[in-house]
């Protein structure tokens, strides 16, 4: 089964999907992993789909998406699961990314993109900071059961 794990920058799906890979034994992808499957990025796209498509059915395949283009992507049976975090703490974790420092441009572009998933349809809702790690795993067990 293929889990789509969607949400913007620094809301947790990383976290996540670590976990599920230790739990599922899951192959996990992220961003543009998939380039390195061809020389062009349209035929490793194409491949990548099919890679989905085709593994996806026998192994837990966990595709970590933060840009709205990489949707398209997903088989149309993925699991689909929303990350979302308070805007305030997606600027602290971003901030520690850049050693504690948040520039005024970045802190702007992440206040554009807040909220650009959430009307993506999904099959579970995740708040970071509000949802235990572990329960979360067994629902997604559940859910892929």
């Amino acid at each position: 089964m293929v889990i789509g794990i969607i949400g913007e920058s620094c809301t947790g799906k990383s976290t996540l999907a670590d976990k599920l890979r230790t739990e599922l034994g899951a192959q996990v992808y992220t961003g543009k992993d998939y380039l390195r499957l061809a020389k062009s990025e349209s035929m490793a796209r194409n491949l990548f789909q099919k890679k989905l498509q085709e593994e996806g059915k026998t192994q837990h395949i966990v595709y970590v998406i933060s840009e709205q283009e990489h949707l398209p992507l997903l088989p149309e049976d993925a699991l689909r699961i929303l990350v979302t975090a308070d805007l305030e703490e997606i600027k602290r974790r971003f901030a520690a990314r850049m050693r504690g420092t948040l520039p005024p441009p970045v802190a702007a572009m992440l206040e554009r993109k807040h909220g650009c998933f959430d009307a993506q349809p999904h099959d579970l809702h995740i708040v970071s900071g509000c949802s235990d790690l572990d329960a979360v795993c067994a629902e997604i067990r559940n859910k892929l059961r």
